[in-house]
């Protein structure tokens, strides 16, 4: 088998509502972004598909990127050689690793499809289900938070996360409303985002651990080893760090020998793929360590976790980031929990993706090959 083309069709994603997660990812308004389809066609007639741009990141510039550059070297070799094909997409493209990441997702759907097995079975499943956790936006007050918390509590999902405002001493009084509007049986967790210097990195970590918070997410700039290390060193609730930078499976050498976090993070789309964000799951494996998946960042990559995750021993929950308007787009068939806060594996070849091209076609850009 071997590639015969690469295209991508762009399209426009409409009135995205105001959304806030960080100091830096935020909008105030409605919005557009583009997105990208990227198809990678082979002379068997089996076609893997992955998506490009989310919510906050337009892929405008991306998609004739894929085209112009990427293209070339892909067209002519054989789909199932992914490694080779990651490792020279990753020795070029190291600034661009959210294409690297599409590129190998889309061979991945197409390697299943052309072996008649899901993702999730190529990788070598190890579950059918996992809990799921809900994911805060930046929300109005400490009450909306425990509101939230609350309701997604008593749909039975298995946790609820805050992304706060990012100002340490606001941060815990909305920590404390969630904490005794949940009670001190649920599991609950802080995302800082990278927002605190280490004194209120400090400050913020005591005051939820003695609340009995999960696990502490990114409270330092993501370059601050140092920091992390003492961080760890001084606090016993859990840190997780290494989502940001965007860096392929070298970045994380120097945090786990440091010891500088007790979890791992990473996602398709800011660490290259399903290729790298593998090779990682199981060097934190190998230092009995988690690797928790970050949200994909569109529908298509969301459901690529899913498979990684039915595919590793040391991942405990799926993030949904909420709100679900501005995070599913474009699939017809997105994951989401049941009754009981699980979601399952999808068990149709590849990776399994019901992409809705109906409405593709409606807010179409450009056809890109």
């Amino acid at each position: 088998m071997k590639i015969t083309d690469v295209t991508v069709t762009m399209w426009e994603w409409r009135d995205i509502p105001a959304t806030r997660y960080t100091k830096t990812v935020t909008s105030t308004a409605t919005r557009s972004s583009q997105m990208g389809l990227v198809r990678i066609s082979t002379d068997e007639g089996i076609v893997g598909e992955s998506f490009i741009g989310s919510s906050f990141g337009s892929a405008a510039q991306d998609g004739p990127f894929v085209v112009k550059v990427i293209k070339p070297t892909l067209v002519g070799q054989d789909p199932f050689d992914r490694e080779r094909i990651w490792q020279n997409n990753y020795r070029r493209l190291g600034g661009k690793l959210n294409l690297v990441g599409a590129i190998d997702v889309a061979l991945w759907d197409l390697a299943g499809k052309a072996a008649n097995l899901p993702v999730h079975k190529l990788l070598g499943t190890y579950r059918d289900k996992i809990p799921a956790y809900a994911s805060s936006a930046v929300l109005e007050s400490p009450a909306h938070y425990a509101e939230e918390a609350i309701k997604y509590k008593e749909a039975g999902w298995a946790a609820y996360k805050i992304h706060p405002p990012g100002i340490a001493e606001e941060d815990i009084r909305i920590c404390e409303a969630v904490r005794k509007g949940v009670g001190d049986d649920y599991r609950i967790m802080l995302d800082s985002t990278w927002a605190y210097d280490y004194p209120d990195a400090l400050r913020v970590g005591i005051a939820i651990q003695d609340m009995g918070f999960y696990w502490y997410e990114d409270p330092l700039p993501n370059d601050d080893l140092y920091g992390y290390k003492k961080l760890k060193n001084l606090l016993h609730i859990p840190i997780m760090a290494t989502e940001l930078p965007s860096a392929g499976p070298l970045s994380y050498a120097p945090w786990v020998m440091e010891q500088a976090t007790d979890y791992l993070r990473g996602d398709p789309w800011i660490k290259g793929g399903i290729t790298s964000c593998m090779k990682t799951a199981h060097v934190a494996e190998t230092f009995q360590m988690n690797y928790e998946i970050h949200h994909g960042s569109n529908s298509v990559n969301n459901i690529a976790n899913l498979h990684m995750i039915m595919a590793l021993k040391n991942t405990q929950m799926f993030e949904v980031l909420l709100p679900g308007e501005v995070q599913k787009h474009a699939v017809l068939n997105e994951v989401e929990p049941d009754s009981e806060g699980y979601v399952y594996a999808y068990n149709e070849p590849g990776l399994g993706v019901h992409v809705d091209y109906d409405l593709i076609e409606k807010n179409k850009v450009a056809e890109l090959s």
